[in-house]
């Protein structure tokens, strides 16, 4: 199976759940994404690989991110993302472009971190509260991140992201520093 193919399958399988989380009826959907009912027919039946501003509107008008939509490793509370699993959403011949590397549905305050780890260093944290969630890019060297004392490789361009309510760690077992940006999704207090 091809990335294409896998990336089909995942969407049609995706779109699928949440439209039935959401309660939406195919016309429902179809009216709120501004999207044909017979598009969304072929997405759901892995028929079509639909276009960047057809996905984007699905995942507004079910209120989820276009990472949720074409996510196929849920499941686990880690999910690691290698840099050739990255989604190039655009680019252009002058060589701008965008990937998207990870993403989360998590609600509530939202923190970035940058973060440099010497060989040999580390970090330890205490679980975070429920619904918390981290998402991580490494820019340089080899982390290990440990959830749940289960060791996590996350070598150069490889994003992560886990739930922190889980007990986790930071280490680099390398010979050269790891660098790494961060963001944290705290739930708002309800």
């Amino acid at each position: 199976m091809t990335d294409l193919d896998q990336l089909t399958q995942s969407l049609a399988r995706n779109l699928k759940r949440w439209r039935g989380e959401r309660g939406f009826t195919l016309d429902q959907l179809a009216a709120r994404a501004g999207v044909s009912r017979g598009m969304i027919i072929q997405i759901e039946q892995a028929r079509t690989n639909p276009s960047v501003g057809t996905t984007v509107k699905l995942a507004d008008a079910l209120g989820v991110s276009i990472t949720t939509l074409l996510d196929y490793e849920q499941g686990s509370p880690v999910r690691l993302v290698p840099a050739d699993q990255a989604v190039r959403l655009w680019s252009n011949d002058a060589g701008s472009a965008t990937k998207l590397l990870v993403g989360t549905e998590a609600r509530g305050p939202l923190e970035l971190w940058s973060w440099r780890l010497m060989p040999g260093d580390g970090s330890r944290s205490d679980p975070h509260p429920e619904g918390t969630v981290e998402l991580l890019h490494v820019t340089a060297g080899a982390l290990t991140l440990v959830v749940d004392d289960i060791s996590y490789a996350v070598p150069a361009g490889t994003s992560a992201t886990f739930e922190a309510h889980h007990p986790h760690a930071y280490r680099n077992e390398g010979a050269e520093p790891v660098e790494l940006t961060m963001a944290v999704s705290i739930p708002p207090v309800r």
